[in-house]
Parts: structure tokens; sequence; C-alpha cells
């Protein structure tokens, strides 16, 4: 894919989710379809909620288009389609949880299905690189998708973090994959994902005026978790493990903290680490633009493991730069007098 098309493709992308959440928005306020502030909440007033609605609708629309264009390679254009069309399921389904709540068993269900289905769309060599047996290696993807998808919802807490960590996620790829020329299927979708989620930070920066809901933070880590097994099933998982490691580290280790001290781990809380850096510094923006410079740090590091020799030097250094990320968030807990 040429850098002139990606960009046309990302702008256009872009442009467009920027009109429709703006659409949607005066929908969603005429409806009073608003999340309202808790004690869980980092935002102190009611905010339309559900603008993935738009996020998806482009993305989805637009990742089929490209498919039915052949702007990919020849044997992808089905599983890009199918993977968009179940993305757009489970999105749908998780309006519904955003409109009245739904059981947390029953989204873990039809989570768990649209995962298994997808892996079917997932490249046939293995995302393990043969350390396990193909039905192995199939369910270990899997798991780690499925997990994917919930740690995007439970990461998506503050003003402009999903829009953060999206964009990066989809810049990411597509240079990774321009640069080595591996994988250039991948191209396409990803800058579709990358300016998606740019248009939509129009909108949801602080002070946001909109929220993505989980109809977004979901679909937007299923197809973000495809990309990335993709990605490593191409030979590439120490760039497609640097490019999500943030989120990757701050959802996981919240998660074991929250089990280990029997707390329901499913429910909505305020304990992740940007989000005692929010609670210290009360800015939204300060804090996604940290994390934005850990991702900068990540993309580089994943650029020059999928480009030289040093891939392990590359995780290394990654690991130190969400390290220090988490450290510093850590310290603003301390001051905080938080538990």
């Amino acid at each position: 894919m040429s850098w002139s098309l990606a960009i046309a493709v990302a702008a256009a992308a872009c442009i467009v989710t920027v009109l429709a959440t703006g659409a949607l928005l005066r929908l969603l306020t005429a409806r009073a379809i608003l999340d309202h502030p808790n004690e869980r909440s980092s935002h102190d007033r009611a905010v339309p909620r559900g603008g993935g609605i738009a996020v998806m609708a482009v993305i989805v629309a637009a990742w089929c288009l490209l498919a039915w264009r052949g702007v990919t390679t020849a044997s992808e254009p089905s599983n890009m389609i199918i993977v968009a069309l179940l993305a757009a399921a489970l999105a749908g389904y998780s309006f519904l949880d955003d409109l009245r709540g739904l059981p947390a068993l029953q989204r873990l269900l039809l989570q768990t299905l649209t995962v298994a289905l997808g892996c079917l769309a997932l490249p046939d060599s293995p995302v393990f690189q043969g350390l396990l047996p193909p039905v192995a290696d199939r369910l270990a993807a899997g798991f780690l998708w499925l997990w994917f998808v919930n740690l995007f919802n439970f990461m998506d807490g503050i003003d402009g973090i999903t829009v953060v960590e999206t964009s990066s996620i989809g810049i990411g790829i597509f240079l990774i994959v321009q640069a080595s020329g591996i994988a250039v299927h991948l191209a396409a979708p990803a800058a579709v994902l990358a300016g998606a989620a740019v248009g939509f930070g129009f909108w949801n920066w602080r002070p946001a005026k909109i929220f993505l809901g989980d109809v977004g933070s979901v679909g937007l880590g299923y197809l973000s978790g495809w990309l990335l097994l993709s990605l490593a099933a191409a030979g590439q998982w120490i760039p497609a493990l640097l490019l999500a490691l943030y989120y990757l580290c701050d959802a996981t280790w919240t998660l074991l903290r929250r089990v280990l001290r029997g707390e329901p781990f499913w429910r909505a809380h305020r304990s992740h680490f940007y989000q005692y850096a929010v609670r210290r510094s009360g800015d939204h923006g300060h804090v996604a633009l940290l994390i934005l410079a850990c991702n900068g740090a990540l993309v580089a590091a994943a650029l020059w493991a999928a480009l030289g020799s040093g891939g392990w030097a590359a995780l290394t250094l990654g690991g130190i730069a969400v390290a220090l990320l988490l450290y510093y968030f850590a310290r603003m807990k301390i001051r905080d007098g938080a538990d």
C-alpha cells in the first residue's frame, strides 16, 4: 500500500468519523443516552455515551469496502470482512449493555463466541511461532484475544485514553508492515483504525463531549486484537506485544491485584494506574499524553524489532518504558493516599 493511499484512507476515515460522531452526539443527547457520574467515575457531569457507534460504523464499512475493492492481498479480503462483521455484531450487543446493563456471564459468552469464530479468520501460520501444537496455539490465541477485548473495555476510563491506544496500535502496525514488507495486507485496515480513532478524538479529548461506551471499547478491542494476532502470526510477535504492552501491563497487574484482594474484579472500579494518576492530577489530558509518549517509545521499539535483529533488546527497552510510566503513576497513588 502506497504512503499516499494510506494517508488518503486514514484522512477519509478521520473526517467521516468526525462528522458521524457530531451527528450521533446530537441524537444521543436528544434521547438522553447519558453516562451519569458515580463514585467509580473519573468524570463529574453527565456525558452522552455510545459514540463508538459512529467509530465502529466507519471502520466496519471501510474494512468491507477495502476488501471488496481489493486494496488488500488476494487471500485476505474474506477474512477482513468476516472479522469486521463479527466486530459489528459484538459492538451492537455491547450497545445493549450500554443502554440497560447485561449480565457479565452473558457478555463473556458472546465475546467468547465471536472470538472463537474470529480465530477462523486468523492466518494459518501459528501465532506462537510453533512453540505450541496447532490446536493449543489457536486456543492460546483465542484466550489472549478474549482478554484483550475485555482489558480494552476496562481501560476505557478517562478522556482520550482509548483514542491514544487505538491510534498508536493502528499507526504502529501500519509502519511495521510498510517498513518490513511483511503482512502488508494489514496496512489498509490499520490505517483506517488509526484514522477513525483520531477522528473520534476530536470529540473525546478532555473535556470529552461524548464517550465511546462499550459499543466502542469492546468493538475496538476486538478489531485491534485481530490485527495484533495477525501481525504475530506473520512472525512479528515481539512488535505485536510491544504495541499493546502498556495496556497489557496496567490491566493485567490491576486484575491480579484485585483477584488477590478478593475483590469482584468484573465490576467497574478506579484502581488502574492511570486512574490513580488522574485522581492526583485531575487532568485527563496530561495522563493521556504521558501514555501517548510511552506508546511512541513502544512503536519505535517495535519498529526496531521488526527491522533488525535486536528483538529481545527492543522488548527490554519497551518494558523499561512501561515500567517507568507505571512507577510514575504509582508514586502519584502513594501521594494520593489511596490503597
